[in-house]
């Protein structure tokens, strides 16, 4: 298998482990390229081999000297699984990286994932780079996410692992069609790769190459804390996906419904959490703030044209107004 890990050889790396094909075939990929890591694995004790992951966890990084961060998880109900326990993973992730300074977390998505979510975001009505968004090296606030397996897929992954008599444990979850990842996955993606991987790797290679030609931007032309100003690129096509990149790195995944209403009501907070304002010349995002501000500052705020939805986190993190670019 050719994969390319010069990018993390350098840098401090924590792996999400599962136990499964995808985290164990990375796991003793990393070692054999002597990459420097260590190891997270969430267990939400829904399965009975739930437990005998996480010890094959435990003793994994017992015998190779891995650090090992562990995390148990009682949930009430299973309403919603799939969106609570990936929000409680990364949660418990972040945490873990900022409190032991990792610089990358690495996760064994592979190619497989990668056409599943392709697919998915087809049947939404999404647009180019909405389908192959999700790439290999992603920045967060303060940690790269980094899916090194992508252009593997996973039989490729299980037959690494049955060629090295290497232990691993298959998700039975993984095959209720109720959840609609595993719908697409055992329907489309995992069929069409069986006969079409290599033109499906290759077809993924050139729209990445066509995304970068067009030369589209998501950098904010300002940002100071959890403040994002971006230009109003005068495309809502292309704002939108400004709002969408920003917001994915925040942690939150627009729904098309979403979407559109950003669009429609230009100033309006999602999901409780995040305000988005799209004016004339900017597009401003943070994060919701409900911090009292006086009558002065307001007035400070409407002089410098600052959205109204905007001016509570600007006084709540003391974002000096004099120092805002405009």
């Amino acid at each position: 298998m050719n994969i390319d890990f010069s990018a993390i050889k350098e840098s401090k790396n924590l792996l999400a482990f599962s136990a499964g094909i995808d985290s164990t075939a990375l796991f003793f990929l990393l070692l054999e390229q002597n990459i420097d890591f260590d190891i997270t694995i969430v267990n939400y004790n829904i399965r009975e081999e739930s437990k005998e992951e996480l010890q094959y966890a435990k003793d994994l990084a017992l015998k190779y000297k891995k650090k090992i961060f562990y995390k148990e998880v009682h949930l009430e109900s299973k309403s919603n699984f799939e969106k609570i326990a990936r929000d409680i993973r990364y949660d418990f992730f972040k945490q873990i990286i900022k409190e032991n300074l990792y610089n990358t977390l690495l996760t064994g998505h592979q190619l497989n994932d990668k056409l599943e979510w392709f697919l998915m975001q087809l049947t939404k009505g999404a647009g180019l780079v909405e389908l192959i968004a999700f790439k290999d090296k992603e920045e967060n606030e303060f940690y790269t996410s980094f899916k090194p397996l992508l252009n593997i897929s996973k039989n490729e992954l299980e037959n690494y692992l049955k060629e090295n008599n290497i232990k691993y444990f298959v998700d039975k979850s993984n095959y209720d069609e109720r959840y609609r990842r595993n719908y697409f996955r055992h329907n489309f993606s995992d069929r069409l790769l069986n006969e079409y991987q290599e033109g499906i790797k290759n077809s993924f290679e050139y729209l990445e190459k066509d995304i970068e030609s067009l030369n589209i931007t998501n950098k904010p032309i300002y940002k100071i804390s959890q403040l994002e100003i971006f230009d109003n690129l005068s495309d809502e096509n292309l704002n939108i996906r400004l709002i969408d990149l920003s917001l994915k790195k925040r942690g939150l995944l627009l729904s098309q419904a979403q979407r559109k209403e950003i669009l429609r009501q230009k100033e309006i907070t999602i999901s409780d959490k995040v305000c988005i304002s799209i004016e004339s010349e900017f597009i401003w995002i943070s994060p919701k703030s409900t911090f009292v501000m006086d009558k002065k500052f307001k007035e400070k705020c409407r002089v410098k044209k600052i959205p109204k939805n905007i001016r509570a986190y600007i006084k709540e993190v003391n974002i000096d107004l004099k120092n805002l670019l405009f």
